[in-house]
């Protein structure tokens, strides 16, 4: 008997790799589903480099080079250490992007999504009263 992501393939055995999801690449922001999350990345980044000594994210998204990529800035929060000390440059504990952010592409959830919105459920924004 399989397992409800495998399909009817046994534990036993490795399934057959589904072809790899279509990356959304229209550089659209999108909404946050929830207060604090990350946002996703509207590009792709495929073949960036992100390493202890390279992170391709900074070239256009650090503050210093933001009005000339066009792209948003990082959060004053990836400046901040643990201890709450204000950085020069991005804090180490922030650096790898890719924890947090992740590309979206086009393929189906493997698991069922029953979220709403807030705003779904009735409960009005503060001052729309």
């Amino acid at each position: 008997m399989g397992n409800q992501l495998l399909g009817d393939v046994p534990f036993t055995e490795s399934p057959k790799a589904a072809p790899l999801p279509r990356w959304i690449v229209d550089d659209v922001r999108r909404m946050r589903a929830y207060p604090d999350q990350p946002p996703v990345i509207p590009h792709s980044i495929e073949g960036y480099q992100l390493s202890v000594n390279t992170n391709r994210c900074l070239s256009c998204h650090k503050r210093e080079f933001t009005e000339g990529s066009g792209a948003p800035m990082i959060s004053v929060t990836h400046y901040i250490t643990r201890d709450g000390q204000m950085l020069a440059d991005v804090s180490p504990r922030r650096y790898f992007c890719t924890a947090c952010h992740v590309p979206q592409a086009t393929n189906q959830p493997l698991v069922g999504n029953t979220f709403k919105d807030m705003s779904e459920m009735g409960v009005e924004h503060a001052g729309d009263e």
